[in-house]
């Protein structure tokens, strides 16, 4: 799941667990904005939502605003020390620990939520009482992103569309202009992972949607249980690395 590159001649089933992980991203972001009108994995929305808030002169939105994708940037600055530190340096990378900390963040956000830690599921936003749940999913979002980006050559981004749209509209005219062979193969199979990765994430977001209505925060449960199953499938290829040949 996490010991190959899209680039490889991987099986389908590895494409498989990379599009659950895009499944996972849709679910937790559906949640999000239901619970708190708010995106998680949308840096590009907290900026423009500060700046809407500056126009209304609603200064401490601003910062807060701001300051949530900070713990985005947090969440990949830690898998990159935990992943693409060690794959650099030759050592064994530890997805299983970046994955297990994605984990207990979602896991955290469901719980704290039930337990009216946070707002109540699905008011208007408030900054004081939203605001840890927020910081908690993008720090998941961005654990789970940098790690998966890593382990696929940065081929699969799982917690947003824009820029695998960019690459797909890149994929496909490259696909067109190449002669057959196998840099042309790998396109065509790297267009298929992006368009998985957006199929992924869409079908997450409805079958989040569709859960969060009955569940609210419980329903945080199903991306936790993703998070889980990847951390434990992380483990068993680390002791398969590991183990002599």
């Amino acid at each position: 799941m996490f010991h190959h590159r899209a680039d490889d001649a991987v099986q389908k089933r590895i494409f498989l667990k990379w599009y659950l992980l895009s499944f996972l991203s849709g679910n937790v972001n559906a949640g999000a904005f239901m619970a708190t009108g708010r995106f998680v994995t949308h840096v590009t929305g907290f900026h423009t939502l500060a700046g809407i808030d500056a126009a209304n002169g609603a200064w401490d939105h601003v910062l807060g605003m701001l300051s949530v994708p900070i713990f985005f940037l947090a969440g990949a600055i830690i898998s990159a020390y935990l992943v693409d530190h060690r794959f650099h340096r030759g050592l064994q990378p530890h997805y299983d620990r970046a994955m297990a900390l994605a984990t207990v963040c979602i896991l955290s956000a469901s719980l704290g939520g039930y337990f009216d830690f946070f707002g109540d599921f699905g008011a208007r936003f408030n900054l004081q009482k939203d605001y840890l749940f927020l910081a908690l999913l993008c720090l998941a979002s961005g654990l789970q992103n940098a790690t998966l980006t890593t382990a696929s050559g940065s081929t699969v981004r799982t917690t947003h569309l824009t820029g695998i749209t960019t690459d797909l509209g890149i994929g496909l005219v490259k696909v067109w202009s190449m002669k057959p062979g196998t840099p042309r193969t790998r396109e065509v199979r790297a267009n298929w992972l992006r368009i998985g990765t957006v199929v992924a994430f869409t079908l997450g977001s409805m079958a989040g949607a569709t859960l969060f209505v009955h569940a609210q925060y419980l329903g945080f449960l199903l991306p936790a249980s993703i998070a889980a199953y990847s951390t434990l499938q992380a483990r068993r290829e680390k002791e398969v690395h590991r183990s002599p040949m």
